[in-house]
């Protein structure tokens, strides 16, 4: 079988989850302090929580998608 029957689509969707989530956790945690900007979620700092959701579902479906590739390959 060709390369392209190996295609897994939880790496694409990993990387992307991971990437984005790194990026809204970074600004939670730049303006964490500001309280103005987090009433309207009762200061709940909702960015940082999300990037971090995130990145933990990005992480997930990395792991599982590497771990499939591994066993694909016999490795």
């Amino acid at each position: 079988m060709s390369g392209y029957g190996h295609f897994d689509i939880r790496l694409p969707i990993g990387t992307l989850f991971s990437l984005l989530g790194v990026m809204l956790l970074g600004y939670g945690v730049i303006t964490w302090s500001n309280d103005a900007l987090y009433q309207r979620s009762d200061s709940i700092d909702v960015n940082f929580w999300w990037g971090l959701i995130m990145v933990l579902f990005g992480g997930t479906m990395l792991y599982f998608g590497r771990r499939a590739r591994r066993r694909d390959s016999g490795a």
